[in-house]
């Protein structure tokens, strides 16, 4: 089971306890709906109404767990577990593998995997997505485990408190070591493109990036997301000249006969615990397919 428990100061005496779980605790309306409806909410351990009125000392629980379910077939598999508290799990994602089941990948997609992880060890959890990877990209993603905790870290993602950082190898060596790209990114109106393009008619997009390691065969970078569109890394580093080894679409087809997917990992999170707000700095090694990239480049 899952809490939110606080006590009612002085401040808060006299006054409704809606007005108290959504300026002091922060809850949003419709969480508040939810758990009132199920009577999930709790003053002195009985349930209350919205209009209860509040008392100084009253202690206040709120039971984040709820009967849910979505249209997802549980399936064994092998997961990377980098971090778990009892509101959210940060998993290594391992390169070809979709995270959300769609039409064309019903099975073995990470959330597939997941919910059956939240049902061998008995948490009541839907896959709520935080943030997400493309399929041949790998490295930490963050899935939380309640309303309350999607709700606190979607605020940090809009707000760009939640860092995220890649490592790639490019073709080339890049002129500058370091630097910050800021071109818009668009999406052509083309049926069926996956392609992004720069274009003036697209979304500020900005990619801060730093050279990490000079080998023989490329460099190997850093990379900042301040924004968060799609292939951003990927068009971003195209556009400099020095597209990421692998990447087919951005880059040479002839990759594929040294690295099977684009080298992109996205190996660090650094963001805050939605109950604690503790600092949390979460970092995944390098896949072997990308290691034995630099390996041969060098």
């Amino acid at each position: 089971m899952s809490f939110i428990n606080s006590t009612i100061g002085k401040e808060y005496s006299g006054k409704k306890i809606r007005e108290y779980l959504k300026e002091e605790l922060g809850l949003s309306s419709r969480l508040i709906k939810g758990a009132a409806i199920d009577k999930r909410i709790l003053v002195n351990g009985k349930a209350v109404k919205m209009n209860y009125v509040l008392k100084e000392n009253e202690e206040v629980k709120i039971n984040l767990c709820k009967e849910e379910s979505q249209n997802i077939t549980p399936e064994p598999m092998d997961l990377d577990i980098v971090y778990e508290d009892e509101d959210i799990i940060v998993i290594n994602k391992s390169p070809n593998m979709v995270v959300h089941p769609t039409k064309r990948y019903q099975s073995g997609t990470l959330a597939n995997g997941l919910l059956h992880y939240f049902k061998e060890t008995g948490q009541k959890c839907i896959v709520r997505l935080v943030s997400r990877l493309d399929m041949d990209t790998s490295g930490l993603i963050i899935v939380a485990k309640n309303q309350y905790a999607h709700m606190e870290l979607s605020k940090q993602m809009t707000e760009n408190n939640i860092e995220k950082r890649y490592l790639t190898v490019v073709h080339g060596h890049l002129d500058k070591k370091e630097g910050t790209i800021d071109l818009p990114i668009y999406r052509p109106e083309i049926e069926g493109t996956l392609c992004r393009v720069i274009d003036e008619r697209g979304q500020r997009s900005i990619t801060h990036y730093k050279v990490v390691e000079s080998i023989k065969g490329g460099d190997i970078v850093e990379c900042l997301l301040e924004t968060g569109r799609t292939h951003q890394i990927r068009v971003h580093l195209k556009a400099l000249g020095h597209p990421i080894w692998g990447d087919t679409l951005y880059g040479y087809e002839e990759d594929s006969e040294i690295i099977k997917r684009q080298a992109l990992h996205a190996y660090r999170l650094d963001f805050k615990s939605p109950r604690t707000k503790e600092e949390l700095n979460l970092k995944a090694n390098l896949p072997v397919d990308i290691q034995e990239l630099i390996n041969k480049l060098k």
